[in-house]
């Protein structure tokens, strides 16, 4: 066969394989935006549970000022800043239920039960969604870092993405509910026992 047919065969290769990379690198950079929208979600629900919390009353006055203070300045952080200041949000409910007198306090109330449900699910998905957006990062970064998404520019004016560091454990909140919610339903709703009387469940639902 003639070197021509050679060289158009390599340059076809050549256009597919960087064709497949660039979609390849558009599908990681749609998975970036999503799991950053998410994340972003997550930590503006978290912040807005605790809100709620140091507002109903149901705490004494300080811990309601420190609650309230750490999830304002969460909200409004913005850049380099925000991890900071949603690792301190962090460190402010870990703080608050170090003591589980303050969970049974909530949870000895039928509107306190359902924030302090709240909380546990929002506290529980901040580490989730920061885990998927960072492996997203992970696998942009690795594609990017190839030789022909440098060469020919595949990435745009793009600017490499950054992973999400901050402080996400949960504080521990699991216990108290466990035994507030105990004979209730998977929906909220409490069974029946034989040879006892059935008590109103008060586990809001979910709120993402």
């Amino acid at each position: 066969m003639p070197w021509w047919f050679w060289a158009l065969a390599a340059l076809l290769v050549a256009a597919s394989y960087v064709g497949a990379t660039s979609n390849r690198l558009d599908r990681l950079h749609a998975r970036l935006d999503a799991t950053r929208a998410a994340l972003d979600a997550q930590l503006l629900r978290r912040a807005a549970v605790t809100l709620e919390i140091a507002a109903s009353g149901l705490l004494d006055p300080a811990t309601s000022v420190l609650l309230a203070s750490a999830a304002h300045e969460a909200r409004a952080a913005a850049g380099d800043a925000r991890e900071a200041e949603e690792s301190a949000l962090t460190g402010a409910l870990r703080a608050t239920f170090a003591d589980p007198a303050v969970a049974v306090t909530l949870a000895a109330d039928p509107s306190g039960v359902s924030l302090l449900a709240e909380l546990d699910a929002a506290t529980t998905k901040v580490p989730l969604g920061r885990r998927f957006y960072n492996d997203a990062v992970r696998a942009t970064l690795a594609v990017r870092k190839h030789r022909v998404v440098r060469w020919l520019r595949l990435a745009g004016r793009v600017a490499p993405p950054r992973s999400f560091e901050m402080d996400d454990e949960p504080p521990a909140l699991g216990s108290v509910l466990a035994v507030t919610n105990g004979g209730t339903g998977d929906d909220g709703r409490t069974s029946s026992h034989p040879g006892g009387n059935a008590e109103v469940g008060t586990v809001a639902p979910d709120v993402d």
